[in-house]
């Protein structure tokens, strides 16, 4: 979930990131500074990862492909070079002529197919390691569905009501929200922007330009990392993104936890 009109609505849809709030709380109470989470890393133009250990950063897999390779990131205000990245072998990028379909039709039946099955996740190491800012843990359980999350993004945003246009500034400020799993299988863990009546106090949905940003789970005193912003589904939003009723899928830690553990043990 960053680009996806193909960097708009794979950044809105298929990129859920910046964050949406609702209509009736100022936005205000949605900004934090940066030290509500330092290990926020953010990719050039746009775009979130998380750094996960002192020389690792995990992030979308599209969050990075679709731009020229990445030599740079910021971590803390501080530019940090990259040695390498690793794309998860079962990502798979969307093609451009069933994007073209979908617009024209707004029928995104096949689009979602192929989002869901693809494994939208990726590693990128950096040249030193980072001594200036914690890394955040991984959420190692499997029972996230019913669990209240908090999102982080610097991405588009709006409020429930208007949602937000695909052109809009995909890096503004950060903002923090928080949500409830809905759904929790496999790859994925999905929420839903809920109207005011049966929402969160402030509650939040994803925007575009924070793919790969935070979904975190509180652990007694800890928020842990527990997944990745990915996309949302186009067909609830009644093609205007950020608006009540808008699904958001993410990338499930839990079900990427060896594969994680294999690329950063592997000797290169």
């Amino acid at each position: 979930m960053v680009q996806l009109l193909f960097l708009t609505l794979l950044t809105v849809s298929f990129s859920a990131s910046a964050i949406v709030i609702r209509a009736d709380v100022e936005d205000a109470k949605y900004r934090v500074p940066a030290s509500e989470l330092p290990a926020l890393v953010d990719l050039p133009g746009e775009g979130h990862g998380v750094l996960i250990a002192s020389q690792w950063i995990i992030t979308a897999a599209h969050a990075i492909t679709w731009q020229s390779e990445i030599k740079q990131v910021t971590i803390n205000g501080i530019p940090r070079a990259v040695e390498r990245h690793e794309i998860h072998p079962g990502y798979r990028k969307p093609p451009q002529k069933l994007l073209e379909q979908a617009l024209a039709t707004w029928d995104w039946t096949l689009f979602r197919v192929l989002l869901s099955s693809s494994d939208d996740i990726a590693l990128v190491k950096l040249a030193q390691p980072v001594t200036d800012v914690l890394p955040v843990a991984i959420y190692r359980n499997d029972n996230e569905y019913g669990q209240i999350i908090k999102i982080l993004g610097k991405g588009a945003t709006g409020n429930g009501v208007t949602g937000y246009e695909f052109n809009s500034s995909h890096r503004t400020e950060l903002r923090r929200a928080y949500n409830k799993i809905t759904s929790a299988h496999d790859r994925w863990l999905c929420y839903i922007f809920d109207k005011p009546s049966d929402a969160l106090s402030l509650e939040g949905g994803s925007g575009s330009g924070d793919s790969g940003g935070p979904i975190l789970i509180q652990a007694e005193a800890d928020w842990l990392l527990a997944g990745l912003t990915s996309w949302a589904d186009p067909q609830s939003t009644v093609r205007t993104p950020g608006r009540y009723g808008q699904i958001s899928c993410n990338v499930r830690l839990s079900h990427y936890r060896d594969w994680i553990r294999s690329v950063m043990s592997a000797e290169r």
